[in-house]
């Protein structure tokens, strides 16, 4: 199977947006991490099969990155990537107190996107954005 230049591009923009959280999260700790989740929607339409892409691309960039990618960071690139292609996405935090369980996860459409889909129910949700 040969690699499409959009394709070679999104990974490397995945890769790109990895590394920019590392960054964000060095200089302004999880501060600025969290301001980082709130990024405006592009304008336009987003074509089939995109967000497919998209989370594929992630998934390559997280198994190729020198770090260990947790949920938050893997959920906040993943937002940030669909939303730069005009998909509508909500990047949702929650946890469960007794056992703690903390986990990020991305939605479209009130679908779960990355992340296992049973999440919602058995977490309480914290933030939504």
């Amino acid at each position: 199977m040969t690699d499409s230049a959009p394709r070679r591009i999104l990974r490397l923009r995945a890769m790109w947006e990895l590394f920019r959280y590392d960054l964000v999260a060095a200089i302004f700790g999880f501060r600025g991490v969290y301001r980082s989740r709130k990024q405006r929607l592009s304008s336009g339409g987003h074509r089939e099969g995109l967000e497919l892409e998209i989370s594929n691309a992630v998934e390559w960039a997280t198994a190729f990155y020198w770090k260990r990618v947790r949920c938050l960071q893997r959920s906040i690139v993943t937002t940030r990537l669909l939303r730069t292609h005009g998909v509508a996405a909500d990047l949702v935090i929650g946890c469960r107190l007794a056992p703690f369980v903390g986990h990020a996860w991305v939605e479209v459409n009130g679908r779960v996107l990355v992340g296992p889909a049973a999440y919602p129910e058995k977490l309480q949700i914290l933030d939504r954005a």
